[in-house]
């Protein structure tokens, strides 16, 4: 029995769309085949393997097919990137000029694949990139080539394994329909009015705790975190910011929570209650993380991880960050 060859499509919108208008986009992708993931805001992924059959076209024809569609219906100029798998049609997606579609067929994915920098690659930063660097790594190619046993010295036995199959172009991710909207929201009402720039800290520290401890219970990530104030005056102010790389980590929650936080310059204002909301929900499955050269990251996921399991066990209130203990 042979495995069907997948084909993904990867479409960038260049327009700034509402959240409505959006849902409009994905409604009419699924025309073209059931198989339609959110990127959010300004992206969609279509795994035609399926509409193929249908259309009697090959996949090429397919995402001009979509991209028409955009642009009759909507009048939406796009961009996309054809390969074999999700990771594949990003990094197609990303080389493709406004209104160009870049196609990776399967036969010649390494030979398009391995003559790319290495920052090429999703979740490479500028750390790893040094670090592998100065090791003469530069390449993907460079990367696929050299022996397991060799990365796992330079970046540990987790990190060279997820990074070889990258750049052996494998990601087994499949595309997953799902709604952009979901959310995750987390607030507190203060007792009084709160002056006290210590005592706002540690309720937004506590706020963004709770949200990682949910996202990490329901094995999912977030992409972007957005902070309500609500004063005194019954009035408020909503500050929203992206994360770097969508997570469950309850320090970077709290990284990006706390810089909301500093930005409003709050003062003397009078604050009644906080709030916090995680958007762009996915599973933590489907997300990829960024590599880290840093063991001190790693120790911290770890203890993470472990306090997770003792709240579990013991109750919410087994483990606490130490800036919230009383």
């Amino acid at each position: 029995m042979t495995t069907r060859q997948r084909h993904i499509a990867h479409l960038y919108l260049h327009a700034a769309l509402t959240e409505d208008q959006y849902g409009d986009l994905l409604e009419l992708m699924s025309g073209i085949t059931p198989h339609v993931q959110a990127a959010p805001p300004d992206a969609v992924q279509l795994d035609l393997t399926s509409a193929l059959r249908y259309f009697d076209l090959p996949p090429y024809d397919v995402v001009q097919l979509a991209k028409l569609r955009l642009k009759g219906f909507y009048g939406i100029d796009s961009s996309a990137g054809l390969a074999g798998n999700r990771m594949l049609a990003v990094m197609a997606a990303d080389t493709s000029a406004p209104g160009e579609t870049t196609w990776v067929p399967a036969e010649r994915a390494a030979d398009w694949l391995y003559p790319r920098s290495v920052t090429a690659l999703p979740g490479i930063g500028r750390a790893t990139a040094a670090t592998l660097g100065r090791y003469g790594l530069h390449t993907i190619g460079q990367i696929a080539d050299t022996p397991p046993a060799t990365l796992q010295r330079l970046l540990g036995v987790d990190q060279a394994r997820l990074l070889t199959e990258r750049a052996r172009g494998h990601d087994p991710r499949p595309v997953t329909p799902r709604e952009p909207a979901a959310h995750l929201t987390a607030e507190r009402v203060l007792d009084r009015d709160c002056l006290d720039p210590a005592q706002r800290h540690r309720a937004v520290l506590g706020l963004a705790d709770q949200i990682g401890q949910r996202l990490r219970g329901e094995s999912r990530v977030a992409g972007r975190i957005v902070l309500t104030v609500r004063y005194a005056d019954r009035s408020s102010t909503t500050r929203t910011r992206a994360l770097p790389e969508p997570t469950s980590h309850s320090p970077a929650l709290a990284v990006a929570a706390l810089g909301l936080l500093a930005a409003l310059g709050l003062q003397r204002a009078r604050v009644r209650a906080f709030a916090i909301r995680a958007d762009d929900l996915w599973p933590a499955n489907s997300a990829y993380r960024q590599l880290s050269l840093d063991p001190r990251d790693a120790r911290a996921r770890a203890a993470e991880a472990a306090a997770d399991r003792a709240r579990r066990r013991f109750g919410p209130e087994a483990v606490r960050p130490a800036a919230l203990a009383n």
